[in-house]
C-alpha cells in the first residue's frame, strides 16, 4: 500500500520479509523470484542485491504503485529488473508470458479479506507451472477471525509457519527501525499441496 501523502514508506511485514532473505541470501544467487504487490519492493530488492534473477509486479490498476517499483529499482542500481502490471485474480499476459520462477515474495499481500481469494488464485496458477516453486509471504494478523486455512484447502496448497526468532526477526529493532505492531506479524511458506518431489 503506498499513497503518495506516505512517499516510500516501508511497512514492517517487508521489513520482516527482507530479513528472512538476508538470512537466505546465500541460496538466492541464480533464483527467480517474482515479487507480487512490491509497492516500494524491499524484499524484492534485497533478493536483486542477493544475485537473484528478480521480477518485480503490482496490480495494472494502481500505476503509482509500479512506478515506486521502478524508483526503488533506480535507487538501488537495479535498472534492469522487470517491472510487470500483475492484477490478482486476473490471467493477464503477462502472467501467463512469465519465465519459470522459484520463489514468489509477497509482504503484507493478505491485507484486505476481499482480496485472498484472487491472491492464492493467482499463486495456485503460479505454483501449477512452477510446482517447486514456494510462495514466502508475511502478514500482520490485524484481527482474530483472520484466517486463509480454508482457502489454502480449497486451492490445494499448504502452508508451513516460519517463527520469526528462526531468522533473527524478533529483534526489537529490525534494520534499525522501530516496528510498532510487529508482534503481530507472521511468516509462512505456501506449496502445492500434493508437491511429491516429482
Amino acid at each position: 500500500v503506498l499513497d503518495s501523502q506516505y512517499g516510500m514508506y516501508v511497512w514492517p511485514c517487508a521489513v520482516v520479509l527482507a530479513q528472512y532473505l538476508w538470512a537466505h541470501r546465500r541460496s538466492l544467487p541464480g533464483k527467480r523470484v517474482l515479487e507480487i504487490g512490491a509497492g516500494v519492493s524491499l524484499p524484492g530488492v534485497v533478493a536483486a542485491r542477493c544475485g537473484a534473477q528478480v521480477i518485480l509486479s503490482d496490480s495494472e490498476e494502481l500505476p503509482r504503485c509500479l512506478q515506486s517499483c521502478r524508483s526503488s529499482c533506480l535507487m538501488n542500481h537495479l535498472p534492469q529488473v522487470p517491472v510487470l502490471g500483475i492484477t490478482w485474480g486476473r490471467l493477464a499476459p503477462e502472467l501467463l508470458a512469465l519465465a519459470p520462477i522459484d520463489i514468489i515474495l509477497g509482504s503484507d499481500v493478505f491485507f484486505d479479506p476481499k482480496d485472498f481469494e484472487d491472491i492464492l488464485t493467482t499463486i495456485y496458477f503460479l505454483l501449477e507451472k512452477n510446482p517447486h516453486a514456494q510462495f514466502w509471504t508475511t502478514y500482520q494478523v490485524r484481527s482474530a477471525d483472520w484466517s486463509i486455512e480454508a482457502l489454502l484447502y480449497k486451492w490445494k496448497l499448504k502452508s508451513i509457519h516460519v517463527p520469526l526468532h528462526s531468522f533473527g526477526a524478533d529483534k526489537e529493532h529490525l534494520a534499525s527501525s522501530s516496528l510498532p505492531g510487529r508482534h503481530t506479524i507472521e511468516m509462512m511458506i505456501i506449496s502445492l499441496a500434493q508437491s511429491d518431489g516429482t
